[in-house]
Protein backbone atom coordinates (compact mmCIF):
# COMPACT_ATOMS: atom_id res chain seq x y z
CA UNK A 1 0.00 0.00 0.00
CA UNK A 2 1.60 3.59 -1.11
CA UNK A 3 2.25 5.67 2.14
CA UNK A 4 4.11 8.70 3.13
CA UNK A 5 7.32 8.52 5.26
CA UNK A 6 10.23 9.57 6.39
CA UNK A 7 13.48 8.37 4.25
CA UNK A 8 15.83 11.56 5.94
CA UNK A 9 16.33 14.53 8.42
CA UNK A 10 19.13 17.09 8.76
CA UNK A 11 19.13 19.66 10.94
CA UNK A 12 21.19 22.96 11.18
CA UNK A 13 21.55 24.91 14.59
CA UNK A 14 23.69 28.65 14.11
CA UNK A 15 27.39 28.44 15.96
CA UNK A 16 26.77 30.83 18.67
CA UNK A 17 25.66 29.88 22.08
CA UNK A 18 23.90 32.12 24.29
CA UNK A 19 23.81 31.00 27.92
CA UNK A 20 21.23 32.10 30.78
CA UNK A 21 24.54 33.98 32.54
CA UNK A 22 25.23 36.30 29.32
CA UNK A 23 21.30 37.08 29.47
CA UNK A 24 21.61 37.99 32.59
CA UNK A 25 24.19 40.43 32.36
CA UNK A 26 21.86 42.89 30.11
CA UNK A 27 18.78 41.55 31.49
CA UNK A 28 17.21 41.29 34.69
CA UNK A 29 17.34 37.51 35.25
CA UNK A 30 19.32 34.79 35.97
CA UNK A 31 20.17 31.51 35.53
CA UNK A 32 18.25 29.63 38.11
CA UNK A 33 14.96 31.81 37.32
CA UNK A 34 15.28 30.61 33.72
CA UNK A 35 16.01 26.90 34.65
CA UNK A 36 13.57 26.50 37.35
CA UNK A 37 10.90 28.17 34.76
CA UNK A 38 11.75 26.67 31.38
CA UNK A 39 14.48 24.25 31.55
CA UNK A 40 16.04 25.98 29.27
CA UNK A 41 20.19 26.73 29.70
CA UNK A 42 20.93 28.19 26.69
CA UNK A 43 19.93 28.87 22.74
CA UNK A 44 21.26 29.63 19.54
CA UNK A 45 21.67 32.79 17.45
CA UNK A 46 22.08 33.29 14.20
CA UNK A 47 24.89 35.51 12.85
CA UNK A 48 24.00 38.70 11.33
CA UNK A 49 24.72 37.22 7.83
CA UNK A 50 22.20 34.38 8.33
CA UNK A 51 18.59 34.36 7.47
CA UNK A 52 15.74 31.50 7.78
CA UNK A 53 16.39 30.85 3.95
CA UNK A 54 20.10 29.96 4.44
CA UNK A 55 19.28 28.12 7.62
CA UNK A 56 16.59 26.25 5.84
CA UNK A 57 18.78 25.55 2.87
CA UNK A 58 21.71 23.77 5.02
CA UNK A 59 19.40 21.32 6.46
CA UNK A 60 16.91 21.02 3.40
CA UNK A 61 20.75 20.15 2.02
CA UNK A 62 21.30 17.36 4.88
CA UNK A 63 18.34 15.61 4.91
CA UNK A 64 18.56 15.11 0.75
CA UNK A 65 22.31 13.91 1.62
CA UNK A 66 20.83 11.72 4.57
CA UNK A 67 17.92 10.24 2.40
CA UNK A 68 20.51 10.12 -0.52
CA UNK A 69 17.50 11.76 -2.61
CA UNK A 70 19.04 14.19 -5.56
CA UNK A 71 17.67 17.74 -5.89
CA UNK A 72 15.84 17.32 -9.28
CA UNK A 73 13.70 14.69 -7.75
CA UNK A 74 12.04 16.70 -5.09
CA UNK A 75 8.54 17.21 -6.45
CA UNK A 76 7.60 19.94 -3.36
CA UNK A 77 8.69 21.77 -0.94
CA UNK A 78 6.98 22.94 2.18
CA UNK A 79 8.58 25.49 4.39
CA UNK A 80 6.90 26.24 7.78
CA UNK A 81 8.09 29.36 9.20
CA UNK A 82 6.90 32.77 10.99
CA UNK A 83 9.75 34.55 10.35
CA UNK A 84 10.61 34.79 6.71
CA UNK A 85 12.73 36.60 5.15
CA UNK A 86 10.43 39.02 4.04
CA UNK A 87 6.73 39.31 3.74
CA UNK A 88 6.85 38.40 0.12
CA UNK A 89 8.14 36.94 -1.86
CA UNK A 90 7.20 33.14 0.17
CA UNK A 91 10.71 31.96 2.02
CA UNK A 92 10.26 28.68 0.30
CA UNK A 93 11.07 30.34 -3.35
CA UNK A 94 14.09 31.34 -1.79
CA UNK A 95 14.62 27.93 -0.65
CA UNK A 96 14.08 26.52 -3.54
CA UNK A 97 16.45 28.35 -5.68
CA UNK A 98 18.98 27.87 -2.56
CA UNK A 99 19.05 23.85 -2.96
CA UNK A 100 18.80 23.97 -6.95
CA UNK A 101 14.97 22.24 -6.79
CA UNK A 102 13.34 22.18 -10.21
CA UNK A 103 10.55 24.84 -10.72
CA UNK A 104 7.67 23.04 -9.41
CA UNK A 105 5.74 23.71 -6.15
CA UNK A 106 7.22 25.32 -3.41
CA UNK A 107 5.10 26.57 -0.37
CA UNK A 108 5.20 28.40 2.71
CA UNK A 109 3.18 27.41 5.87
CA UNK A 110 2.42 29.95 8.26
CA UNK A 111 1.15 28.57 11.57
CA UNK A 112 3.70 29.41 14.43
CA UNK A 113 5.15 26.77 15.76
CA UNK A 114 3.01 24.04 14.70
CA UNK A 115 3.74 24.99 11.47
CA UNK A 116 6.44 21.74 10.84
CA UNK A 117 3.40 19.66 12.02
CA UNK A 118 0.88 20.85 9.84
CA UNK A 119 3.34 21.04 7.05
CA UNK A 120 3.88 17.21 7.42
CA UNK A 121 0.21 16.28 7.23
CA UNK A 122 0.24 17.97 4.13
CA UNK A 123 3.04 16.30 2.49
CA UNK A 124 1.20 13.41 3.01
CA UNK A 125 -1.66 14.25 1.47
CA UNK A 126 -0.12 15.11 -1.75
CA UNK A 127 1.91 11.52 -1.61
CA UNK A 128 -1.17 9.64 -0.39
CA UNK A 129 -3.12 10.93 -3.46
CA UNK A 130 -0.24 10.35 -5.89
CA UNK A 131 0.09 13.74 -6.71
CA UNK A 132 3.94 13.67 -5.50
CA UNK A 133 6.79 11.07 -5.22
CA UNK A 134 8.70 13.31 -2.90
CA UNK A 135 8.22 16.27 -1.13
CA UNK A 136 11.16 18.08 1.24
CA UNK A 137 9.32 19.32 4.72
CA UNK A 138 11.85 22.13 6.42
CA UNK A 139 10.94 23.81 9.59
CA UNK A 140 12.70 26.89 10.28
CA UNK A 141 13.08 29.83 12.64
CA UNK A 142 14.93 32.85 13.38
CA UNK A 143 12.76 34.44 16.47
CA UNK A 144 16.45 36.39 17.50
CA UNK A 145 14.97 38.94 15.62
CA UNK A 146 12.07 39.22 16.87
CA UNK A 147 12.72 39.80 20.58
CA UNK A 148 12.68 42.74 22.76
CA UNK A 149 15.54 42.93 25.53
CA UNK A 150 13.22 44.82 27.52
CA UNK A 151 10.39 41.77 27.68
CA UNK A 152 12.35 38.93 29.65
CA UNK A 153 9.00 36.71 29.05
CA UNK A 154 9.81 36.14 25.77
CA UNK A 155 13.73 37.27 25.51
CA UNK A 156 14.83 34.38 27.97
CA UNK A 157 12.79 31.51 25.56
CA UNK A 158 13.25 31.49 22.28
CA UNK A 159 16.39 30.25 19.66
CA UNK A 160 16.67 30.11 16.01
CA UNK A 161 17.25 26.71 14.21
CA UNK A 162 15.88 24.94 11.51
CA UNK A 163 15.30 21.00 10.79
CA UNK A 164 14.23 18.94 7.05
CA UNK A 165 13.06 15.78 6.76
CA UNK A 166 12.46 13.83 3.11
CA UNK A 167 9.21 12.63 3.05
CA UNK A 168 8.79 9.50 -0.07
CA UNK A 169 5.75 7.35 -1.45
CA UNK A 170 7.01 3.84 0.21
CA UNK A 171 5.29 0.25 1.14
CA UNK A 172 6.56 0.46 4.72
CA UNK A 173 5.59 3.22 7.52
CA UNK A 174 3.82 5.86 7.11
CA UNK A 175 1.20 8.74 9.22
CA UNK A 176 -1.40 6.67 10.75
CA UNK A 177 -3.13 9.58 11.88
CA UNK A 178 -3.50 12.95 12.73
CA UNK A 179 -5.45 15.75 14.49
CA UNK A 180 -5.13 19.63 14.02
CA UNK A 181 -6.81 22.23 15.81
CA UNK A 182 -7.27 25.97 15.73
CA UNK A 183 -8.51 28.33 18.03
CA UNK A 184 -8.71 32.26 17.20
CA UNK A 185 -10.09 33.58 20.37
CA UNK A 186 -6.70 32.83 21.69
CA UNK A 187 -5.06 34.70 19.13
CA UNK A 188 -3.82 37.74 20.98
CA UNK A 189 -1.87 34.98 23.71
CA UNK A 190 1.27 34.85 21.00
CA UNK A 191 1.83 37.91 18.50
CA UNK A 192 3.88 40.88 16.56
CA UNK A 193 1.22 43.21 17.11
CA UNK A 194 3.10 45.45 14.75
CA UNK A 195 4.04 44.89 10.87
CA UNK A 196 1.47 43.62 9.36
CA UNK A 197 -1.34 45.29 7.16
CA UNK A 198 -3.19 46.03 10.25
CA UNK A 199 -1.08 48.09 12.23
CA UNK A 200 1.70 48.99 9.76
CA UNK A 201 5.12 49.83 11.09
CA UNK A 202 5.91 53.31 11.77
CA UNK A 203 8.85 55.83 13.09
CA UNK A 204 6.99 55.54 16.50
CA UNK A 205 7.59 51.59 16.61
CA UNK A 206 10.87 52.02 15.53
CA UNK A 207 11.78 54.10 17.81
CA UNK A 208 10.11 51.90 21.15
CA UNK A 209 11.96 49.15 19.11
CA UNK A 210 8.98 47.03 17.52
CA UNK A 211 7.82 45.07 15.91
CA UNK A 212 8.94 42.41 18.33
CA UNK A 213 7.45 39.31 19.91
CA UNK A 214 4.44 39.44 22.68
CA UNK A 215 3.18 36.79 24.73
CA UNK A 216 1.13 36.41 27.57
CA UNK A 217 2.77 33.26 29.40
CA UNK A 218 0.51 32.57 31.99
CA UNK A 219 -2.59 31.90 29.59
CA UNK A 220 -0.07 29.69 26.55
CA UNK A 221 1.33 27.97 29.47
CA UNK A 222 -2.57 26.91 31.01
CA UNK A 223 -2.96 26.06 26.80
CA UNK A 224 -0.46 24.00 26.18
CA UNK A 225 -0.94 21.64 29.62
CA UNK A 226 -4.46 20.81 28.63
CA UNK A 227 -4.29 20.65 24.67
CA UNK A 228 -0.57 18.53 24.64
CA UNK A 229 -1.88 15.26 25.91
CA UNK A 230 -4.91 16.06 24.64
CA UNK A 231 -3.90 16.42 20.88
CA UNK A 232 -1.92 12.85 21.49
CA UNK A 233 -4.79 10.86 22.98
CA UNK A 234 -6.94 11.88 19.93
CA UNK A 235 -4.42 10.71 17.57
CA UNK A 236 -3.87 7.81 18.98
CA UNK A 237 -7.38 7.22 19.03
CA UNK A 238 -7.91 7.83 14.80
CA UNK A 239 -5.15 5.33 14.54
CA UNK A 240 -5.00 1.90 15.18
CA UNK A 241 -2.73 2.07 17.88
CA UNK A 242 -2.83 2.77 22.32
CA UNK A 243 -0.11 4.69 24.09
CA UNK A 244 1.20 1.32 24.91
CA UNK A 245 2.83 1.18 21.49
CA UNK A 246 4.71 4.68 21.17
CA UNK A 247 8.12 3.80 21.13
CA UNK A 248 8.88 7.86 21.02
CA UNK A 249 7.40 11.39 21.80
CA UNK A 250 8.81 14.08 20.06
CA UNK A 251 7.14 17.31 21.27
CA UNK A 252 7.54 20.96 20.34
CA UNK A 253 10.32 22.16 22.46
CA UNK A 254 8.81 25.45 24.33
CA UNK A 255 9.29 24.33 28.03
CA UNK A 256 10.25 20.63 30.24
CA UNK A 257 7.78 21.70 32.24
CA UNK A 258 5.39 21.28 29.47
CA UNK A 259 6.29 18.42 28.12
CA UNK A 260 6.90 16.72 31.83
CA UNK A 261 3.27 17.48 32.45
CA UNK A 262 2.22 15.60 28.96
CA UNK A 263 4.48 12.88 29.46
CA UNK A 264 3.06 12.37 32.92
CA UNK A 265 -0.44 12.70 31.67
CA UNK A 266 0.06 10.06 28.77
CA UNK A 267 2.27 7.70 31.27
CA UNK A 268 4.80 8.06 29.45
CA UNK A 269 8.51 7.18 30.79
CA UNK A 270 11.38 9.63 30.28
CA UNK A 271 12.90 7.18 28.08
CA UNK A 272 9.85 7.64 25.30
CA UNK A 273 10.16 11.07 25.14
CA UNK A 274 13.07 13.20 23.59
CA UNK A 275 13.72 16.69 24.97
CA UNK A 276 16.31 19.43 23.57
CA UNK A 277 15.21 22.19 25.16
CA UNK A 278 17.62 23.01 27.50
CA UNK A 279 19.88 23.25 24.54
CA UNK A 280 18.10 25.01 21.99
CA UNK A 281 15.27 26.99 23.72
CA UNK A 282 11.58 27.11 21.94
CA UNK A 283 12.38 27.66 18.13
CA UNK A 284 8.80 27.46 17.48
CA UNK A 285 8.24 26.08 13.89
CA UNK A 286 12.05 24.39 13.64
CA UNK A 287 11.46 22.97 17.24
CA UNK A 288 9.92 19.09 16.13
CA UNK A 289 12.33 18.53 12.98
CA UNK A 290 15.04 19.56 14.96
CA UNK A 291 14.19 17.07 17.95
CA UNK A 292 13.38 14.46 15.79
CA UNK A 293 16.73 14.81 13.58
CA UNK A 294 18.91 14.82 16.76
CA UNK A 295 16.59 11.55 18.03
CA UNK A 296 17.23 9.81 14.62
CA UNK A 297 20.75 10.71 14.50
CA UNK A 298 21.21 9.49 17.91
CA UNK A 299 19.44 6.05 17.17
CA UNK A 300 16.74 6.97 20.22
CA UNK A 301 14.21 5.78 17.09
CA UNK A 302 14.88 2.97 15.06
CA UNK A 303 13.48 1.14 11.58
CA UNK A 304 9.88 0.69 12.35
CA UNK A 305 9.49 2.53 15.45
CA UNK A 306 5.83 4.50 16.39
CA UNK A 307 6.73 8.07 16.91
CA UNK A 308 4.19 10.80 18.09
CA UNK A 309 4.93 14.15 16.85
CA UNK A 310 2.46 16.67 19.05
CA UNK A 311 2.92 20.79 18.47
CA UNK A 312 1.34 23.99 19.99
CA UNK A 313 1.94 27.61 19.01
CA UNK A 314 0.22 30.48 17.89
CA UNK A 315 -3.39 31.32 16.61
CA UNK A 316 -3.73 29.13 18.60
CA UNK A 317 -3.27 26.27 17.05
CA UNK A 318 -2.32 22.46 17.72
CA UNK A 319 -1.57 19.71 15.44
CA UNK A 320 -0.16 16.10 16.58
CA UNK A 321 0.58 12.67 14.11
CA UNK A 322 1.06 9.12 14.68
CA UNK A 323 3.42 7.66 12.34
CA UNK A 324 5.43 4.40 11.83
CA UNK A 325 9.59 4.75 10.66
CA UNK A 326 9.93 2.57 7.69
CA UNK A 327 11.45 -0.54 7.65
CA UNK A 328 14.87 0.90 6.02
CA UNK A 329 16.72 3.84 7.51
CA UNK A 330 19.95 6.15 6.83
CA UNK A 331 22.10 4.42 9.08
CA UNK A 332 22.22 6.88 12.40
CA UNK A 333 24.62 9.42 12.60
CA UNK A 334 26.11 8.23 16.30
CA UNK A 335 26.72 4.71 14.10
CA UNK A 336 28.44 6.64 11.17
CA UNK A 337 31.06 7.79 13.09
CA UNK A 338 32.07 4.49 13.82
CA UNK A 339 31.83 3.74 10.33
CA UNK A 340 32.86 6.14 8.33
CA UNK A 341 32.70 4.14 5.11
CA UNK A 342 28.56 4.25 5.83
CA UNK A 343 26.76 5.97 2.62
CA UNK A 344 24.99 9.23 3.42
CA UNK A 345 26.91 10.93 5.49
CA UNK A 346 25.53 14.06 6.85
CA UNK A 347 28.54 16.68 7.17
Amino acid sequence: MRTASITGWGHYVPERVVTNDELSEYMDTSDEWIRSRSGIRERRFAAENETTATMSVESGRRALRCAEVAPEAVDLLLVASSSPDYLTPPVSSQVQEGLGLPTNGAMQLTVGCTGFVYALVTAQQFIETGACDTVLVIGTELVSRWLSWNKRSTAVLFGDGSGAVVMQATQTGGMRSHVLGSDGAGAENIIVPTGGVAEPITHAHVANNEPTLEMNGREVFKFATRILGRAVTEALQASPYTVNDIDLLVPHQANARIIQYAADALGLSDDQVFMNVDRYGNTSAASVPLALSEALDAGRAAPGDTLALVAFGAGLTWAATILDLPESLPTPVAKRAAHPSVAGTVA
